[in-house]
């Protein structure tokens, strides 16, 4: 089997973040299948109702989701940097501590979730007659979060490394999985929204076990028992890397909650209709979550090779690829939205024309302003990359700031629409913060360092068989 490992280090930056994406793009598109058809099996199979406590549910499970992923992610910085520099003793250390770590911090999670799940549901004022399908939903996906917390890391490793195919194969396996299980769980063994649940945790499963069959074949990685080590300087090195990405999600899914708060006010027709849209944000973002991938490993490289100026040239490259990329997408969801969107709702024909109607009308909101959110994703994960994650912590501070205000002011001036543009001024006052600090960080970088166009040699990495 040839490496699929990948040194970003040499060669054209617009090519190598774009083939580097690719496979993490089709991945996340697998990956979104979770969610769509979790919606679709639910909505239509169940019902309005049904739809609706996903919903309640969702932003709850995202604040576990986000906080797994920047913890992960804030590991495969140091990962990517010591890989780009060929410090591969390093580099191993810092994969065995950073499972260690990911195993303590799943275990506090989980415990967090468990306690938290009802107390904070009824804080949102979830409506009584769709409480507990919600509160159900979550402590099963709750339960799962060890799982969920080693696919990210072992996906982060590869990824750290180049490798944006085994991830993309273990969600493809994954995705059909979890469609078969669906299917089976809810509609044959009837087990209602704990069947969806159960179904994404067994997928997510056989996802991590790929990735970590995958990972104990490459040679570089063959860790020994020392390299699981808490000792020494670096788990706080990685804590402060890993920390503020996780608490910048986790500040980003509690405005998500006070939006959701304000929605459940709205009563569960609108709360289906919000839903159904919510549930296509992450396919909206898919390109732009891969985009953030490909340069956070880019920048890691190349800042730990020295490679200063093909950091800027790759952040160049990126925003036009991202913005042509978004366009596209925004036109397809204009375009065929209430096709897409009638695929989750079920009910009577005036409940589905009420929740249609609601759904499409934030739909062409989001889609219309999606370029501010590439340009989001693009500069925030190239300042993580160059190794600062304080200040994109400051940006997600200040998207919650801007959602949570706007979320709660808008509806009593303009209406119940007005929920709808908390979104998008979120990604507004994230991006004026992140644009700015990418200019400073980049400024710093480079006298720090030098701006070095010198060309390192090509690393070949070999694999087991």
């Amino acid at each position: 089997m040839a490496s699929r490992i990948k040194n970003l280090t040499d060669g054209k930056p617009a090519a190598l973040i774009f083939t580097f994406a690719l496979p993490l793009m089709v991945g996340n598109v697998f990956q979104q299948l979770y969610t769509v058809v979790d919606t679709m099996v639910v909505g239509k199979g169940l019902g309005v109702s049904a739809l609706a406590a996903l919903g309640a549910a969702e932003w709850m499970n995202w604040l576990m989701l986000g906080m797994i992923q920047g913890i992960t992610q804030g590991f495969g910085i140091l990962m990517a940097q010591e890989f780009g520099a060929g410090r591969y003793e390093d580099l191993r250390k810092t994969i065995g501590c950073s499972m260690a770590l990911s195993f303590l911090s799943s275990v506090l999670l989980l415990c967090f979730g468990q306690l938290a799940a009802r107390p904070v549901l009824e804080l949102l004022q979830t409506p009584p007659e769709i409480i507990d399908s919600a509160l159900l939903y979550l402590r099963i996906m709750y339960l799962g979060i060890p799982i969920v917390m080693s696919y990210n890391l072992f996906a982060t490793v590869l990824r750290s490394l180049g490798d944006g195919r085994t991830p993309l194969y273990a969600m493809i396996v994954a995705a059909l999985t979890n469609i078969v299980l669906d299917m089976l769980f809810v509609f044959v063994l009837g087990l209602g929204i704990s069947g969806a649940a159960v179904a994404t945790l067994i997928a997510q499963l056989i996802s991590s076990l790929f990735c970590l069959r995958h990972i104990r074949k490459i040679d570089i990685l063959t860790l020994s028992p020392s390299d699981y080590s808490l000792r020494g300087h670096r788990p706080a090195k990685l804590f402060a890397l890993g920390f503020p990405m996780a608490f910048q999600n986790a500040i980003i899914a509690v405005g998500g909650m006070i939006v959701q708060f304000v929605v459940n006010g709205f009563g569960v027709i609108f709360i289906a209709g919000f839903t159904a849209t919510n549930k296509l944000y992450g396919v909206l973002e898919v390109a732009a979550t891969s985009y953030g991938y490909s340069m956070v490993t880019y920048a890691g490289q190349n800042l730990g090779a020295g490679r200063t100026d093909r950091i800027r040239k790759g952040m160049r490259a990126a925003v036009l690829i991202s913005l042509l990329t978004s366009t596209l997408i925004a036109a397809v969801m204009l375009l065929g939205g209430r096709t897409i969107l009638s695929c989750f709702i079920s009910g009577t024909p005036e409940e589905f024309e009420q929740t249609l109607q609601i759904a499409y009308y934030y739909l062409a909101i989001m889609s219309i302003f999606l370029p501010v959110l590439y340009i989001l994703h693009v500069t925030r994960s190239t300042i993580q990359g160059m190794g600062n994650t304080v200040l994109p912590m400051v940006s997600g501070i200040a998207e919650f700031v801007m959602r949570a205000v706007t979320a709660i002011l808008l509806p009593l001036i303009v209406g119940e629409n007005g929920i709808f543009y908390a979104e998008i001024l979120a990604w507004l006052g994230a991006d004026v913060i992140l644009i700015i600090s990418y200019f400073v960080v980049a400024g710093k970088m480079e006298k720090l360092l030098g701006t070095n166009s010198e060309q390192n040699p090509s690393r070949t990495i070999d694999t087991k068989k």
